[in-house]
């Protein structure tokens, strides 16, 4: 019987595939710069035997069906040269864009073992090279389904898969830093307990440690390094008996959705860790550079991302990629949405970012893409490349502007009570004329790319020496303020207090703004990096989240604050604040004037919303007086000592006090001049 045939262009990577009422598998790949192709199957302890089987050929599509290959069996690519491309050399062995799993972590700590991979080495490094493997992909389900909980009703938790229980002694010690710790009873059930409807983590895909990190014995934890982003990342499995990396993966989706708790990806499209041209070759680059990655006319790379490289998503080949790999992540892994990383990159065509751009326009065509939460960091760094506000609708997007306003009212001394009001009301300056919702604005204070919010009250500066790069990498403009005191550790009682306190007011002002409120995993209990806000490369206590040092009184203030907003009724409704549902009040209790909304000292004021709460802002040090509008108002929560008397508040020092009113509470008939 035939053991090896012809095989199909489609669908690319391996699939399980009948011919002649015979299964097998068929391999395909694309190259438009290769004059052959030989798929290498392996085989052996150290994967010494290996057959070249010579592929076949339909337009640029390369491809051949085997029934002698098996799950858990190890392959690769040789690209011959076409027309003498120094970008195609036989005696490497390239990985499959579509690998769905990945084995082999290339040592690359110095040049002369980085030599292996490079495309002019013409030694064979196929015993050094990742490899991919055929995955079996079934997996019991059950009755799992997609949550689709309503963007009005989300809140964000960005939380890294291994930091998140690293260091929980309550776990056991093997599944700690791993799939199943995250999705461990112990860990579901502080989800839960702190209201988060969402996890959002980072990268899961199969990455590399950059070679000038692993020259200094550092990780890439983060993981904004991929090879191969249809792959899961097997460094956070268990290794439990009966289980991969992918039905561990699995699983833990299937239980966070029992939980009531979706999970959102970070994805990076933007680049991979090949990086620069005369840089190691692991796949894309060796199979075909001019389709994956953005050259100019000369073939230099065009480095919109900072990494190296860009990849080029404009072509069919590469739109045809990014959108098989998201429809593997929903339609087999069961993901509820993505957070594409630098997703200018998404959008970018000969002519520069276009919200009409193909790849854009065909995810939207996508069934199983169209019920999922699709979230855009909004920028790279090349021209034009800060795009807020000018995604598809489809897309919700990182807001950095809540970020920046936010810090700039609460940390520093200038009021800015009008961007105050405008981040608090969902940005409809940014969202609202491009005729979106609030929920297209993600709202945050921090994320894993700056400091944590503990390090945002107190550092001044960053410190990231640990890094290796003499502290010029990270951000400079952190709007932050340490209190009077440099560092976490060691501040006296009252600088530890104003730090609480300017801590619950940025809190509260995240989680009771219009739009989707995204937490940093450990924001909620006071988690400190040291000061360093890039720790991209810090896989140690750096930037595990530290349980021990768990703050109490904060966690219970973010738990209060996340329960109250599901009980604020115009915050569920994905709806613009119109003037029947908000009032903006000076502290005299008068609607703000122009003056006041120009003061900026004034860092006061009171939002009268919904006819039912009062919030009211005190940004200041020291003693405030409200005048309060007409009511039976009751103290819903204050971080500062607060008290009403007389329909007037006092509040002690900085804070964002919450009131409820009766139906004797009224609005304001006509503004005061």
């Amino acid at each position: 019987m035939t053991r090896i045939a012809v095989g199909t262009p489609y669908p690319p990577g391996c699939s399980q595939q009948f011919y002649n009422g015979r299964k097998g598998f068929n391999f395909t790949i694309f190259s438009s710069q290769a004059l052959a192709v030989e798929l290498c199957i392996f085989d052996g302890v150290q994967d010494e035997i290996e057959i070249r089987l010579p592929m076949h050929r339909t337009a640029d599509t390369w491809h051949i069906w085997l029934a002698d290959a098996y799950y858990g069996m190890k392959y690769g690519f040789r690209i011959y040269n076409h027309n003498g491309s120094a970008l195609s050399n036989p005696n490497k062995l390239m990985l499959d864009p579509y690998a769905k799993s990945v084995q082999g972590k290339p040592d690359l700590s110095s040049e002369e073992k980085r030599a292996w991979f490079l495309l002019t080495d013409d030694r064979d490094n196929a015993h050094l090279a990742p490899k991919a493997v055929v995955t079996d992909e079934h997996f019991n389900w059950e009755n799992d389904k997609p949550l689709e909980t309503p963007w009005a009703e989300t809140i964000i938790y960005e939380v890294h898969v291994k930091g998140f229980t690293q260091l929980r002694e309550d776990l056991p010690e093997q599944i700690r830093g791993t799939y199943a710790g995250l999705a461990h009873p112990i860990m579901i059930a502080y989800l839960k307990e702190l209201g988060v409807t969402a996890v959002e983590l980072l990268p899961v895909n199969y990455h590399l440690d950059e070679p000038h990190l692993q020259e200094k014995g550092l990780h890439n934890y983060w993981g904004y390094s991929p090879l191969a982003m249809f792959a899961v990342e097997p460094k956070y499995w268990s290794k439990r008996q009966d289980t991969t990396p992918l039905t561990e993966f699995k699983s833990m989706v299937k239980a966070l959705h029992q939980a009531g708790i979706e999970v959102i990806l970070d994805v990076v499209f933007n680049h991979t860790v090949e990086s620069e041209k005369e840089f190691p070759t692991f796949s894309q680059r060796g199979i075909d550079d001019k389709t994956y990655y953005w050259q100019n006319d000369t073939g230099e790379y065009l480095n919109w991302t900072g990494c190296g490289n860009t990849m080029n998503l404009s072509n069919e080949i590469s739109r045809r990629w990014v959108i098989d790999c998201l429809r593997y992540w929903v339609e087999e892994c069961h993901i509820d949405g993505f957070r594409f990383d630098l997703a200018t990159v998404l959008g970018r065509e000969k002519n520069g970012f276009s919200q009409e751009a193909l790849l854009f326009q065909e995810m939207a065509q996508i069934p199983s893409l169209q019920r999922c939460k699709l979230i855009a960091e909004p920028w790279d760094i090349g021209d034009f490349g800060y795009q807020v506000g000018n995604f598809p609708s489809y897309f919700a997007e990182w807001n950095d502007r809540f970020r920046d306003d936010m810090c700039r009212f609460w940390l520093w001394k200038s009021g800015e009570v009008g961007a105050f009001a405008e981040r608090l009301a969902g940005s409809g300056d940014v969202y609202k004329s491009a005729e979106r919702l609030p929920h297209n604005s993600v709202n945050f204070i921090t994320a894993h790319d700056g400091f944590t919010l503990r390090d945002l009250v107190s550092y001044n500066y960053k410190h990231n020496f640990a890094n290796g790069e003499d502290n010029r990498d990270g951000r400079n403009e952190n709007y932050s303020y340490n209190h009077g005191f440099e560092g976490s550790e060691n501040a006296s009682p009252t600088v530890e207090f104003e730090r609480f306190l300017t801590c619950c007011g940025l809190l509260t002002s995240l989680l009771l703004s219009n739009g989707t409120p995204m937490l940093l995993a450990g924001d909620e209990f006071g988690n400190t990096q040291y000061g360093n806000n890039n720790a991209y490369c810090q896989d140690n206590a750096v930037t595990w989240l530290k349980w021990n040092e768990f703050n109490k009184d904060l966690f219970f203030v973010v738990k209060q604050m996340i329960a109250l907003r599901k009980r604020m009724q115009i915050l569920q409704r994905d709806v613009w604040w119109k003037d029947d549902d908000v009032q903006w009040l000076n502290s005299n209790g008068d609607l703000m004037s122009v003056e006041d909304w120009h003061n900026r000292d004034t860092k006061a004021l009171q939002v009268f919303l919904d006819k039912t709460w009062l919030l009211v802002i005190n940004a200041k040090a020291g003693l405030q007086e409200f005048q309060l509008p007409q009511g039976d108002w009751k103290i819903v929560y204050s971080a500062a000592t607060a008290m009403v008397r007389e329909n007037r508040l006092y509040v002690d020092d900085l804070a964002f006090c919450i009131l409820r009113g009766n139906e004797e509470s009224i609005f304001i008939d006509s503004v005061v001049s």
